[in-house]
């Protein structure tokens, strides 16, 4: 029987590890994100890692060493379930020098005419397909951590503006965009006040994750998460596996049941209080239960 028949069709979401990218602001948190994820080993510079009591790679020195680390985790026995490199930034000179190598320059501009950087990107590839397939054998989570920069947008329907985006170059950026089911963008939580009567930036001493694109970061998320959550890895883990569940749509479903059943002036704020939750799961618990009492007023 061939396998593509009706007989082997599946349904509903398939659980898979995590690919995440997360990127942001120097010392905001990144590597302690990773090192929190389940049995995590490090590849890459020690120096984001050396206050963590994380297992780690040697600090490999060329793109050939990236590339082996990835393949002894997919093809021999370990207890590792988590990869975090750390960071895409830190490993881009070594593909640089890679491509470089290979074309039999010293640099990678000799290349000439943005040549070498178009290698670069099929380099990328190579590593992201390699990371699909540890995935894909192993069921190892993969987050890839870098950092960012303020780069200006060129809007084309207005005014340019600057915004943070990951600190590599534009078209290998452009390619690790695309790859991850979460990219979140990482900052010091920064709310505006008035004091003597100048708009100042306060940080409220909160780390946060920024999970859709925004006019101030890239970011985006497969995995129906609230709009920011806080940088913790159980936070995100927890909240992307309710997402997936479809939990978000069950009690959406579930307020819309139970307003039918409510007096008229409590039925009317129903409708608002499901916009501004959206699809926050802790904000959705709470609408529910509003419901329940309102339903237990007029029982009484």
């Amino acid at each position: 029987m061939s396998r593509m028949s009706l007989q082997n069709v599946t349904r509903g979401k398939v659980p898979q590890p995590f690919r995440v990218v997360v990127y942001g602001q120097e010392g905001v948190g990144k590597s302690t994100f990773g090192a929190s994820a389940p049995a995590p080993i490090f590849l890459g510079t020690e120096k984001g890692t050396h206050h963590l009591d994380v297992a780690r790679f040697p600090a490999p020195e060329t793109w050939e060493d990236v590339l082996e680390a990835v393949r002894v985790l997919t093809e021999e026995e370990h207890d590792f379930q988590t990869l975090v490199l750390d960071s895409l930034d830190w490993a881009e000179p070594l593909c640089w020098d890679y491509v470089a190598r290979q074309a039999g320059k010293k640099h990678i501009e000799d290349i000439g005419y943005g040549k070498g950087y178009v290698a670069a990107v099929d380099q990328w590839r190579v590593l992201l397909a390699a990371l699909d397939r540890l995935s894909e054998r192993k069921g190892m989570n993969v987050i890839l951590i870098a950092h960012a920069h303020i780069k200006t947008f060129k809007n084309p329907i207005g005014e340019d503006f600057d915004r943070y985006a990951l600190q590599l170059h534009e078209k290998s950026a452009a390619v690790i965009r695309q790859w991850p089911d979460a990219m979140l963008f990482a900052r010091h939580e920064v709310v505006a006040k008035e004091q003597d009567k100048r708009v100042r930036g306060i940080d409220t001493g909160l780390r946060v994750l920024e999970t859709m694109h925004a006019g101030g970061w890239d970011a985006k998320n497969r995995y129906d998460l609230p709009e920011q959550i806080e940088l913790a890895w159980d936070v995100f883990a927890r909240l992307a596996r309710e997402g997936l569940s479809g939990k978000a749509d069950k009690l959406i479903s579930a307020v819309k049941v139970k307003a039918e059943s409510l007096p008229e002036e409590a039925r009317a704020k129903v409708g608002p209080a499901l916009a501004r939750a959206g699809r926050d799961i802790e904000k959705l618990e709470k609408l529910l239960a509003w419901c329940d009492e309102q339903l237990k007023k007029v029982n009484e």
